[in-house]
């Protein structure tokens, strides 16, 4: 079984890293080779280079990452429950 907490947590975590290195990424490439364009379309209210936009990218990278874990737990203990006593 996993735990909701850790997951979430760690999924979280690294939604937000995601998001920093996609950042640098974008600071130390070519124009042409940015993630502008795909993280302003994922991430409502993310402008390239601006301290809101900034901010607001790495919260809403972060809260995507907890709802993935929250989503996934139950889901995956619920199964693994079902599958795994009966094998």
């Amino acid at each position: 079984m996993l735990s909701v907490k850790v997951v979430t947590w760690s999924l979280a975590l690294f939604g937000a890293v995601t998001f920093l290195v996609c950042v640098l990424y974008g600071l130390v490439v070519p124009e042409g080779l940015h993630m502008t364009g795909f993280l302003e379309a994922v991430l409502p209210g993310f402008e390239w280079l601006t301290p809101l936009g900034f901010l607001i990218g790495l919260v809403e990278s972060f809260l995507y990452g907890a709802y993935a874990g929250l989503v996934f737990v139950p889901i995956h203990n619920q199964l693994a429950k079902r599958w795994v006593s009966s094998a």
